[in-house]
């Protein structure tokens, strides 16, 4: 009798505890784990410009979250193995040098990601099959009270439905061993510095309050640690607009996006910190957080290329160019966007932030911001960058025009003494603690330029302009 041999392509559930592709209802004799970087994201997708669409600080975490992969595959008897190329060609390939039974995936948000989903459905040589299972979400679409067609048009109202009707399952078991690799199978992948040099060489500003390294145990450290260590389930909801520091945020995101952590590990952990400590505003404000990514997940599923509005992105302009680079002269979102560069990540308020700038005050198309999230964040997800872009831009599902960020108010606000700001723009240190941080070209006309522009929605947040004398000490 000839032995099976299953192939797992696994894309954004690089982790082997709650992945229910390493769950069979027929456990294959051999098996592949399979990952295959799409050659795509090692080009450009802005006109004109050599930009990757895999940012250096993105494709370290993925390598690392793939590398740590491998030892946990290793550990259960398997083995992993990753090709860069078209994903659907290589998946297909592959089925057909192993003779494979079946593929196994998870279901995407992403619509190129679907498409090649499909195209190994229809591609795939006969007598093996394709099968799709849903990972990472806190509920399956079979679970939900509705149609994916009939998606309430607003979080608010996907959140009291499923609320109401929708218990979140239990994350699976980790399997305690995998079926073995076959002989005649390849196995490994390149370094680093054979992908992409800018990445091997790339390391984060050593100003980042916090040290991210891919994989499913730094995602399990980060858990414990902040659950249970840090005790941040008492107080998330008070200081998730925090701006400085390691531990204002849960930071279990680019585990999330990558799937070395799911939603429902983090669902489970947050239930077992309520049954000892009692269920708060801030412990439900993180389960409601997950449940605004499954949200944007199933409408970027339901819209496909709608999510991205046009086809081809616009040349970048100099007001782009700007914001990206840090140079707009308003230090709240030039403090931002330097942190993003440097590190691969930044706050939730800092992002609502400068994405408003962009659109509502530079006027710049929408697309161009989100594509260079795409390219920085460690964190990025296509249903969540995409989705929160439309957001702010006023085209998503929930489309109002009036979502606008004062960042001078803003600024204000979440930093009163310009700790941030100065922290990211050492220049600012000169100024005294407080607005003047943010308004430098008001309190120091001399040595600050004005910005890049000036709305008409600042006029009632600006400092009284004088000159600022320096003391000597």
């Amino acid at each position: 009798m000839n032995s099976t041999t299953d192939i797992v392509w696994l894309q954004d559930n690089l982790r082997v505890a709650d992945n229910p592709l390493l769950h069979f209802k027929s456990a294959p004799d051999q098996l592949v784990c399979l990952y295959v970087l799409d050659q795509a994201w090692l080009t450009s997708n802005m006109a004109g410009e050599e930009t990757c669409r895999l940012g250096p600080a993105r494709l370290r975490f993925l390598w690392q979250s793939l590398m740590e992969l491998r030892g946990e595959l290793l550990q259960l008897g398997s083995d992993l193995l990753v090709r860069i190329g078209h994903p659907a060609e290589e998946v297909v390939a592959m089925a057909t040098r192993l003779k494979a039974r079946q593929v196994l995936v998870a279901e995407h948000s992403g619509c190129e990601e679907r498409a090649h989903i499909d195209q190994v459905a229809e591609t795939l040589p006969e007598g093996c099959s394709l099968v799709r299972s849903e990972s990472g979400y806190l509920l399956d679409a079979a679970t939900l009270p509705f149609a994916l067609e009939e998606l309430p048009a607003s979080f608010s109202a996907f959140r009291r439905h499923v609320e109401k009707h929708c218990e979140i399952p239990e994350p699976l078991t980790m399997p305690v061993t995998l079926p073995g690799w076959p002989d005649d199978a390849p196995r490994g992948f390149p370094p680093l510095k054979d992908v992409c040099q800018q990445s091997a060489a790339w390391q984060p500003d050593k100003r980042q309050g916090f040290v991210f390294v891919g994989g499913e145990s730094a995602a399990r450290d980060r858990l414990q640690h902040y659950l249970w260590r840090q005790n941040g389930a008492e107080s998330y909801k008070k200081t998730r607009n925090g701006l400085l520091g390691a531990n204002f945020s849960t930071r279990f995101s680019p585990w999330l996006a990558r799937g070395c952590l799911s939603a429902r590990q983090v669902h489970r952990e947050v239930k077992a910190w309520e049954a000892i400590n009692g269920s708060c505003e801030s412990s439900y404000w993180i389960v409601f957080e997950l449940l605004w990514r499954d949200y944007f997940h199933r409408a970027a599923q339901l819209e496909g290329p709608a999510l991205f509005g046009r086809e081809q992105l616009p040349v970048p302009n100099e007001a782009f160019n700007r914001w990206r680079d840090g140079k707009t002269g308003v230090p709240f979102i030039d403090a931002a966007m330097i942190e993003l560069k440097g590190t691969g990540w930044i706050s939730n308020r800092a992002r609502q932030n400068v994405a408003s700038f962009l659109v509502k005050d530079l006027g710049v198309d929408w697309r161009l911001g989100a594509g260079w999230f795409e390219h920085c964040l460690i964190d990025y997800d296509v249903a969540s960058n995409w989705g929160n872009w439309r957001y702010i831009a006023g085209v998503g599902r929930d489309p109002r025009q009036d979502r606008y960020f004062n960042v001078l108010k803003q600024a204000g606000h979440y930093d009163p003494k310009g700790l941030y700001v100065a922290y990211w723009l050492p220049a600012l240190e000169s100024l005294p603690f407080g607005l003047e941080r943010h308004q430098p070209w008001r309190a120091a006309p001399s040595r600050f330029d004005p910005p890049c522009v000036m709305p008409s929605e600042w006029h009632r947040w600006l400092i009284a302009a004088e000159e600022f004398e320096e003391t000597d000490e």
